[in-house]
Formats: C-alpha cells, sequence, structure tokens
C-alpha cells in the first residue's frame, strides 16, 4: 500500500488512506485504515457525497451498478465501501454489528470531511440506521431499501411474479439457483444483473468473520426520531425481510417517503431501477441544501 504514515488526531480515529489499483476484475479501489481496520471503497464522481453500503454476503459492486444506474451523473461523489468481512475489507477487533456501525461513522466523517447522503440495501440499511441514530452529525440524508431489521415479520412466500422464457438464457447452470432465490422478477436483463453484478460480489466474504460480528446482530437505532429527508422503499414481494417492518419506520423518520412497490422482491434495485429512479431523484433532491 502507498501512503503516508499514521496520523493521530485528536478524538478521531487513526487513519491512513492510498491508492490501489486493481489489475484484475476488482478495478481500481482505493483502502483507508481506522483503528487497524482496512476498509477497501470505490468512488465516482466529484460533488456532494453519497455513500451506499451493500447487503450481507457480497461486496460494494452490487449496489455500485444499481446506484450507478440511477445517479444523475454529476453533482455526486458516489462512494462504495465494502463492509467489513465482505470485499477486500477486514475485520480487526469488531466484535458485533455495533462496533460496524461506529467504524462507519468515522469512515464517512473521514472520507465525507462533513455530512454525507447515506444509503443502504438490506443489511446495509439496517447499518445506515444506525449510523442516522449515533451520528446524525454525518447523514444529511437517508435511503433505506429493503431495510433489514433487528426481526423480521409477515414475511411473504417466495412468489415469482414474472418469468421469462429466455431468463436463464446467459447464465451457467450452477448460476440459476441463486438467481432464483433472489430474483422474483425473471427476465434476461435482470439475469445479466444477478451475472454480472451480483455473482462476482459473492466471491470474496469471510464467513467467519461475519459470524462473529452476527452473533451480537442487534443495531441500536437509538429511540429518537430521525430528521434527515428520508427515503424508504420496499418490495412488497420481498421474502426475505418482507415490507411490514420497513412501514413501521414511518413514525421514527417523520420526512420520509414510503414506498411499497408491487412486483418486486428483496432484488428491488434491480427489478424496478426505472420506479426507483424516480424516487430516488426525489429523495436527492429534498436531501441537497437548497439556497434560503
Amino acid at each position: 500500500m502507498v501512503g503516508s504514515s499514521p496520523v493521530a488526531i485528536p478524538n478521531r480515529p487513526t487513519l491512513v488512506a492510498a491508492s490501489v489499483v486493481r489489475t484484475d476484475h476488482y478495478g481500481v479501489g482505493m483502502e483507508c485504515r481506522i483503528n487497524g481496520v482496512a476498509i477497501h471503497f470505490v468512488e465516482h464522481g466529484t460533488g456532494m457525497p453519497l455513500v451506499a453500503l451493500h447487503g450481507a454476503g457480497v461486496d460494494h459492486r452490487e449496489i455500485e451498478a444499481a446506484v450507478e444506474a440511477i445517479v444523475p451523473g454529476t453533482g455526486y461523489r458516489r462512494i462504495y465501501p465494502d463492509l467489513p468481512g465482505m470485499g477486500r475489507s477486514t475485520t480487526d477487533g469488531l466484535t458485533c454489528n455495533d462496533d460496524v456501525v461506529k467504524l462507519l461513522g468515522d469512515l464517512i466523517d473521514h472520507l465525507a470531511e462533513g455530512p454525507a447522503l447515506l444509503l443502504g440495501h438490506s443489511y446495509g440499511a439496517y447499518l445506515a440506521r444506525g449510523v442516522a441514530a449515533k451520528r446524525p452529525d454525518v447523514v444529511l440524508g437517508l435511503a433505506l431499501l429493503c431495510p433489514v431489521a433487528e426481526r423480521s415479520r409477515n414475511v411473504p412466500d417466495h412468489d415469482v411474479v414474472r418469468q421469462d422464457a429466455d431468463a436463464y438464457d446467459e447464465l451457467e447452470p450452477a448460476q440459476r439457483a441463486g438467481f432464483d432465490e433472489y430474483f422474483v422478477v425473471r427476465t434476461l436483463a435482470t439475469a445479466r444483473r444477478y451475472r454480472d453484478h451480483v455473482v462476482p460480489s459473492t466471491t470474496l466474504v469471510d464467513e467467519a468473520a461475519l459470524g462473529r460480528i452476527f452473533s451480537a446482530w442487534r443495531v441500536d437505532v437509538g429511540s429518537q426520531t430521525v430528521t434527515s429527508p428520508t427515503l424508504i422503499a420496499a418490495g412488497r414481494r420481498d421474502s426475505v425481510v418482507g415490507y411490514a417492518d420497513a412501514t413501521d419506520l414511518l413514525e421514527r423518520y417523520p420526512h420520509a417517503t414510503l414506498a411499497v412497490i408491487e412486483d418486486a422482491g428483496h432484488a428491488l434495485m434491480h427489478e424496478r431501477p426505472e420506479l426507483l429512479a424516480s424516487l430516488f431523484r426525489d429523495w436527492l433532491d429534498r436531501a441537497r441544501p437548497h439556497d434560503k
């Protein structure tokens, strides 16, 4: 790793940032180290920082593909970290999800150098709620896609809403079961999303480290309302976490837009990208500071 020596900052964690050029399929990325934990991330664009957190069992590449397809081309610096134990990020000293929340607050504090828009999908949304509760000073706006809760309730059956005849034409036979398990909209387009962005992101997962962190699953999301402009989007056919818990979040997020989207499941951001893009643009407009 190329970079400077660690610099101690009073009341701040020790951080080292360095450019790391990847020549394999993983692409070009950066790495920073906070209190001994190495966090790999990629970023695109300049402007208002937007940090996007992926779900469990994948790395940044899945949510990067989904957000890059819908975010405006200018005005936003999009930052996609690998969460600890996934991708190229480590888990040194982390014992629970609340440790990860603290780490993410420090990460945003240093990378964004001010408040940032924070988006999470699934497990990433659960962590994002913890960051917004613990570090409201670093969260300018909050987007929760198919958010996981401490416990999921009223989860519907895994019912397919669309099955095209050519959906499997470009998938390897070994990829079909995972595609079927994740997607309720099975088309050639969603299969390509799965093949190109989901499958590669599952290859670097430290199962033992995640087991240690997940054994203390509960995230402290606080008891106060979160006043940041918020988007909550759930798939009505989500057989992983359901949508009932998402609807209950309105009381905690009084400036939230809630969308429960028909004909979409836990892979909502791949299955209904056009609709999500409209919701996303509205959220960005509400969260961006406007001149008074």
